[in-house]
């Protein structure tokens, strides 16, 4: 017996990742759909949604190298942390005894 689910919520760029595999494959919409986890019906309405040769938005790139670049300060300053909190445990712990 199938339960019911909520309607699922893909991101944009899932949905124009799809919309490209299906323009440039030899795969039927209703084959990739069932392999990406989407109804034929909603892929559908993603290939009327999105125009062709608009699968990758120009100013998404941009986008993308701005997130890497906050993921790596952010990577850092978690790094610094990480070594900070390292020291005074080490510390602490000589304190102890």
């Amino acid at each position: 017996m199938r339960t019911k689910r909520g309607p699922q919520k893909f991101s944009e760029e899932f949905r124009r990742e799809a919309v490209r595999l299906v323009r440039e494959s030899d795969k039927s919409v209703k084959a990739l759909g069932a392999e990406l986890g989407v109804s034929e019906t909603t892929l559908r309405q993603w290939l009327r949604a999105i125009p062709a040769g608009k699968a990758t938005a120009p100013g998404r790139v941009l986008s993308l190298e701005e997130e890497v670049r906050r993921l790596r300060r952010e990577n850092e300053r978690l790094r610094e942390e990480h070594e900070i909190l390292k020291k005074a445990t080490a510390f602490f712990a000589r304190e102890r005894r």
